[in-house]
């Protein structure tokens, strides 16, 4: 030991007393190097080791206090009671009267077991998964205290750190409360109970009470709501999805989502990982069951979520989320939300789909939202479906509206400068200047569609619509698919977030971007935000953001969350007028006469669209009264599939047009009749010359016939009230009448509803619903 002694400080003295290559010895040149550990001047070491002994001092001090304040809290703070009322801290849900209950979160009803039902798997599971140290610790984890505790003092994201003992503390004994003075009890009351009940005691009352989501507290009631079993017949992969999903309820329920599902397997592979570590499961069990998930049963859902409860709830727990209310406060937080869902309403949109759909169509989905004009309240829905067989919201996932996006073009082109009365090419095919083509409904006389001369106005444009006369607009407008895409967000279409996915398009239109055919409506958007776009127009131009919780109370009776309505200038408001004056024509003269059966002032716009085999695959009407506006959408099976051959008619004008009657007849009983504003007729500085307002060619003059008077005839041309009534046909040529479409001076602006002739399907003026134009050329303009 000796030699090796001698061997190490020889080895030693050479590496810190020779001088390294390209190095100047140090003591030749008489001073030491920097870097080097040679002696520090005289008087610095005496005031280094001061301020290390007063640092020292200090530090103990601090150290005593805390320990002697920890004291007095440990005897202070006994264990409390089990809240006696664990059991009612439901969170409800009511609709807009504040007293009527919609619905509630999470029963709690828990079928507690004992710890020797629970299976091995599931207790070993959870271990790994959430407190690894479980059995060795004292109930706390210090180190994760002190991190939690910097990150939410420099302002991160909340952290617990809490270990099994502490979240079973808070769960059963505290409150949700998020404070330091609660952390501190939980961490006395985690140390006392420690000491009072065993381990396994503690296990099982967690097993008992923790949320796994789907409204289950306790793992018999999460064992029921994922695989359909008792807990003591759950699998080792079972068990490990269970104890996964406790992180975090919503992101790892794999019914969410393809995403949620890849999420928890991740999850789930850590899990078993941590078993197998821990050896707690046999390793090549764990390799095996790592490879996939478990197979999850179709689970009934509960029968308080029948019917549009369970959509009701889910999106009120999503919005909630949205406004950063956790999982657990949501489902035992005892929170009191006030929702804006009117009970008139939801029955409206229900019983106004079932009087109008065609029978014996099982794969159809029919989607109605209504929005009041300047709240943007969400009043009613109609999902597609019952909760209970399927959970798919198609009021919210949407589908392409077709021609019913081009009031949002119109709105565009007003606002550039073009006027009701400017014209442009209704004639079909429309080139652009790329090549691409897009084509009017209808065969026309050479089978590219129905023609309706080089210079249509455009309320004539909106009330057939006229693909051609769109497109053409959108060519003229500078920057046109720019600006559409920027009115229609203005309006309330929200922009594409490609960052979210799945199905909930409430915040998101998939597709929506600037291109050459964006007036014809091939993105997807949803029911609900078609229908808040157009209650922006019958509110004047000013909009509202959708929303549908007023407000949200806690258990304290403390108002956590309100909502303030805000409105917005989108549109000028004769600009709005004139947008909305043009939708009447839809409804008086056009594609939307069946509307006309409400029996008071309507507006709206019809709309089909096709998916990639030109098949129409949904039909919309979209439509407003100045008291609430409401979208209604046809789709079938996954929504992309055709209604050709399936539901005849399937354009707009029809099935969508009744229901949205069917609908708005029932909101809008007892209500007094409302008029619109007349149309302002705004003409600004047109962007592009070649729009002016169509003048028909002077009548020739017929020569006077001799007579016997000396009276000398005079003719003086007729004014004819109303907007143009001559519908189109495969014959081009502008409409033969103006008045009241592009003479504001007409004795009536406002025209009562003329009778339309229809194609015998109910499709006014022979204009297809709009809709089937505008689809069929979102793939029809890309020749």
């Amino acid at each position: 030991m000796t030699g090796k002694r001698k061997a190490n400080g020889a080895r030693s003295s050479a590496t810190n007393g020779g001088t390294k290559a390209g190095q100047p010895n140090a003591s030749k040149a008489g001073r030491t190097p920097a870097g080097s550990a040679g002696k520090a001047p005289k008087g610095k070491h005496p005031r280094l080791r001061k301020t290390a002994k007063w640092l020292g001092i200090t530090g103990l001090v601090m150290a005593l206090l805390a320990v002697a304040g920890f004291t007095v809290l440990y005897q202070a703070i006994d264990v409390p009671n089990p809240n006696e009322d664990f059991e009612t801290q439901t969170s409800f849900v009511y609709y807009a009267d504040g007293k009527t209950q919609l619905g509630r979160y999470a029963t709690q009803n828990r079928d507690s077991i004992s710890y020797d039902e629970m299976p091995q798997s599931v207790k070993d599971a959870v271990v790994a998964a959430e407190n690894r140290s479980f059995w060795t610790d004292r109930g706390l984890d210090p180190k994760g205290i002190v991190r939690a505790a910097f990150s939410n003092a420099k302002g991160n994201a909340q952290q617990g750190a809490s270990t099994i003992t502490q979240q079973y503390v808070k769960i059963l004994y505290l409150t949700q409360e998020r404070s330091y003075k609660r952390k501190m009890k939980e961490a006395v009351v985690s140390l006392k109970l420690q000491r009072q009940q065993s381990k396994q005691q503690i296990l099982e009352g967690y097993l008992n009470t923790i949320y796994f989501g789907r409204g289950a507290y306790g793992i018999e009631a999460a064992a029921h709501a994922y695989f359909d079993k008792p807990a003591k017949d759950l699998t080792l992969r079972e068990s490990a999805v269970l104890a996964s999903v406790i992180n975090n309820p919503t992101r790892f329920d794999p019914a969410n989502g393809k995403e949620n599902k890849e999420a928890l397997l991740e999850r789930y592979q850590y899990v078993l990982s941590g078993m197998a570590s821990m050896g707690t499961a046999d390793a090549a069990k764990v390799d095996k069951a790592r490879e996939k998930l478990p197979k999850f049963p179709k689970v009934k859902a509960e029968s308080a979520y029948a019917g549009q409860k369970g959509f009701m709830l889910e999106m009120i727990k999503r919005e909630l989320l949205r406004l950063n209310f956790t999982e657990q406060e949501i489902n035992g937080g005892g929170l009191r939300v006030y929702t804006t869902f009117s009970r008139k309403a939801m029955d409206a949109a229900k019983q106004g789909v079932e009087e109008a759909r065609p029978k014996g169509k099982k794969d159809l989905h029919v989607a109605v939202a209504s929005v009041q004009p300047g709240t943007g309240a969400l009043r009613g829905f109609y999902a597609g479906q019952d909760y209970l067989d399927s959970q798919l919201n198609w009021a919210t996932a949407g589908g392409s509206p077709g021609s019913s996006f081009k009031p949002f073009a119109l709105a565009a082109g007003i606002d550039a400068g073009y006027s009701l009365k400017d014209t442009f090419e209704g004639n079909s095919p429309y080139e652009y200047p790329n090549g691409d083509r897009v084509r009017n409904e209808g065969s026309g006389p050479d089978g590219l569609g129905n023609d309706y001369g080089d210079k249509i106005n455009m309320i004539k444009a909106t009330e057939e619509s006229v693909n051609t006369a769109f497109a053409d607009l959108t060519e003229s407008i500078p920057d046109g698919p720019d600006k559409i895409l920027d009115m229609a967000n203005k309006l309330g279409i929200p922009r594409w977030d490609k960052s979210r996915t799945g199905m909930d398009h409430l915040r998101t239109s998939p597709g929506l971007q600037p291109i050459s055919g964006i007036a014809l409506g091939s993105a997807t958007v949803s029911p609900v935000n078609m229908a808040n776009a157009y209650a922006t127009i019958a509110n004047g131009g000013k909009s509202a953001p959708v929303f549908m919780i007023e407000k949200v109370v806690d258990e304290s009776g403390e108002t956590r969350y309100r909502h303030k309505v805000s409105n917005d200038r989108a549109l000028d408001e004769d600009k709005a007028a004139d947008v909305s004056y043009a939708m009447q024509q839809v409804v008086q003269n056009g594609t939307g006469a069946n509307a006309q059966a409400l029996g008071r002032p309507a507006a709206g716009k019809t709309g089909t669209a096709t998916n990639a085999d030109d098949h129409v695959s949904s039909s919309w009407f979209v439509g407003y009264t100045p008291q609430m506006s409401t979208a209604v959408m046809y789709v079938k099976g996954s929504g992309n599939e055709s209604l050709e051959g399936y539901l005849e008619p399937f354009y707009g004008a029809t099935y969508p047009t009744m229901t949205w009657t069917a609908v708005m007849k029932r909101l809008m009983d007892g209500l007094p009749v409302e008029e619109f504003p007349p149309p302002a007729y705004v003409d600004g500085d047109a962007p592009e010359e070649g729009h002016l307002p169509y003048t028909p060619p002077p009548k020739p003059t017929k020569k006077p016939k001799p007579t016997k008077t000396t009276e000398t005839p005079s003719e003086s041309p007729t004014k004819t009230p109303g907007p143009p009534t001559d519908k189109p046909s495969n014959t081009p040529g502008p409409p033969t009448s103006t008045c009241g479409v592009l003479d504001p001076n007409c004795d009536s602006q406002n025209p009562s509803p003329t009778d339309s002739p229809t194609n015998g399907n109910g499709n006014g003026g022979g204009g297809g619903g709009g809709g089937a134009a505008a689809s069929r050329e979102q793939y029809a303009y890309r020749e």
